[in-house]
């Protein structure tokens, strides 16, 4: 059995101990938190869950319930221990995190294979198998060490992204193609706004409510990444002249320019989800999903990942890792956690089971297989690492990544359970036969 090291005792470096020393392997967790306190975390313990409490829900309806399904059968740590100190929440697996963080900490740290090293890692050895979970907020020194294996222009500081929405909620009937140059036929999604539904929505927009701002995030604004809300509230020429601007984009059903247009771009291979053109925001996510579903086109949209404006750490992962979140042009370095790309407390540790799973299959000289993409978990990773994607831009566990069904359904929720009935039966499959 091989050693090995990790970097982090967050939920995907925890995740990722406990799965390799329960094969036997010997781990070495570098934690710094104790030394350099960043600055949201609230305690020094393992696994800490810094804002919510949730790991949302349990439902087999949805992806991220499904996922826990999946989970269950890959033995995960962090969801056990998430059922064992959960507290009622509904629909929701809610914990009580000082209690949770707290157990975690004691199985990791009395766990006779894993070795805890209380200090900074600032030296990437290639010649050690290495695991990077560094988090969401990766300190300086260990920045540095990362942007020599993945590049400088592969290591990305700041998370200033808009809402992506599945393509199949849309309402077509009420929104068109276009492009504002004319080419190829148009590949934006316009969603046309005449100059009294756009003083309504622009006037919920400016008063909605929004999340606080840490100050070591507000350089942000700074960046030329202000949040729509922002720019609403400086006058709606800003939007009219910007993001929302009507320019060259006709609409073939009227022959007219409409007043306003918001653009929705594809977001993935397999063209199921659409980003909004321009609507980084800041906005609390309830009120999001209200001023989206607004919009004409949009008033049934499922938002799969709500915009964000916050300080964040993650490579650029399709041009960096493979199916087993390791390093293409450095097989000893592996990389698991928000820092490529997944986003949630779940799909961290997700990605913590799956470089566990590759880690052993690279020690023992066996070649991994990736994961079902009829899984959540499987198109999760497939969706991070695809090749395809330019630049990656962070995402949580929804149905539109997935495969899509070869029948059609009278209903969402009959649909729903259909992709949780074909992801348990190829993972059963996958984990039968590796």
């Amino acid at each position: 059995m091989g050693l090995i090291k990790i970097v982090g005792a967050g939920l995907a470096g925890c995740e990722a101990a406990f799965q390799l020393a329960s094969l036997g392997h010997l781990v070495e967790i570098y934690e710094v938190k104790t030394l350099k306190p960043n600055p949201i975390q609230k305690t020094n313990n393992f696994a800490e869950l810094v804002c919510s409490n949730t790991f949302r829900s349990k439902s087999t309806k949805n992806a991220v319930g499904i996922l826990k399904e999946e989970l269950k059968l890959m033995n995960s740590l962090i969801l056990k221990v998430a059922f064992e100190t959960e507290i009622p929440s509904d629909d929701a697996l809610a914990v009580d995190r000082d209690d949770f963080s707290k157990k975690i900490t004691n199985i990791i740290t009395n766990h006779p294979n894993i070795k805890i090293i209380n200090q900074e890692f600032v030296e990437i050895k290639e010649d050690e198998i290495t695991i990077i979970a560094s988090g969401p907020l990766t300190t300086p020194n260990l920045q540095e060490q990362i942007a020599k294996i993945t590049g400088k222009n592969k290591l990305f500081f700041l998370d200033a992204s808009a809402p992506i929405i599945t393509k199949d909620s849309i309402n077509f009937e009420k929104v068109y193609w276009a492009s504002r140059h004319g080419e190829n036929n148009g590949e934006y999604i316009c969603v046309p706004l005449e100059e009294d539904q756009f003083e309504k929505w622009y006037q919920e927009l400016i008063t909605a409510s929004t999340t606080d701002i840490h100050d070591f995030e507000k350089e942000i604004f700074f960046q030329g990444c202000q949040p729509i809300e922002v720019l609403g509230k400086k006058g709606r020429k800003n939007l009219l002249n910007g993001p929302m601007s009507p320019n060259k984009l006709i609409n073939p059903r009227t022959n007219n320019t409409p007043f306003s247009v918001l653009q929705l771009r594809q977001d993935n291979a397999i063209d199921s989800l659409y980003n909004i053109v321009g609507f980084q925001t800041n906005l609390k996510w309830p009120e999001q999903k209200r001023i989206i579903q607004m919009l004409p086109g949009l008033e049934n949209a499922e938002i799969v990942r709500y915009g964000v404006m916050h300080k964040n750490n993650y490579i650029n992962s399709p041009k960096i890792l493979n199916s087993g979140l390791q390093v293409m042009r450095n097989k000893n370095i592996f990389f698991a956690g928000q820092i490529t790309g997944v986003e949630g407390y779940l799909e961290s540790a997700a990605s913590g089971v799956v470089v566990a799973m590759a880690v052993n299959k690279f020690i023992n000289k066996s070649k991994f297989k990736p994961l079902p993409k009829e899984t959540v978990l499987g198109s999760l990773i497939d969706y991070i690492t695809n090749s395809q994607h330019k630049k990656l831009k962070p995402m949580k566990a929804n149905l539109g990544i997935l495969p899509a069904l070869d029948k059609v359904f009278e209903n969402r929720s009959e649909k729903n359970l259909a992709f949780f009935h074909r992801a348990i039966e190829q993972l059963k499959l996958y984990l039968a036969n590796n």
